[in-house]
């Protein structure tokens, strides 16, 4: 009963990052666009490690790819090291203060965006690198607010988070 009742939190709050992902803004807003989808899943990750792991990280990176018309598998692949990564760290994340888990987010976002850029190399897609790695800056900057907003929906649907 306990995971049901997680997943019919998390779940819809994917969706809603994802359509977030989708959102259409204008061209110069476009650069500095968080990735949603990542981010959440990362909180998730971090609150519920048991049940939030790599295979929902591969899903939801297969729907990042579909979502954004790009090789299948790329966002995946760097979805799992980074949920990866929380699922063996997440017992020190946890105790750092807000600050520190934004660096720790803007770390793991850098990386993310690092592994992609390396997958578009090998198969020839050279991306515009100029501004490539903003949208982790903006993640990390809101990583604080989505926190608080996620852990405070957590608490009010009453989603147990597992130690």
């Amino acid at each position: 009963m306990r995971s049901q009742n997680c997943f019919r939190i998390v779940i819809p709050t994917l969706i809603v990052a994802l359509m977030l992902h989708m959102w259409p803004l204008p061209d110069w807003l476009d650069y500095a666009r968080p990735e949603w989808a990542v981010l959440v899943l990362m909180y998730w990750a971090l609150a519920m490690p048991e049940q939030i792991g790599v295979t929902v990280a591969f899903v939801v990176g297969l729907l990042l790819d579909v979502t954004q018309g790009a090789i299948l598998g790329q966002h995946a692949v760097g979805l799992v090291l980074v949920v990866f990564v929380i699922n063996m760290q997440y017992q020190r994340i946890r105790v750092f203060s807000l600050a520190q888990q934004a660096l720790v987010v803007l770390l793991l976002l850098i990386i993310k965006s690092v592994l992609v850029l390396w997958v578009s190399g090998i198969v020839g897609q050279a991306p515009d690198i100029d501004l490539y790695f903003l949208p982790a800056l903006t993640g990390a900057i809101i990583w604080p607010w989505l926190f608080i907003l996620l852990r405070d929906l957590r608490r009010r649907f009453t989603v147990s988070r597992s130690f």
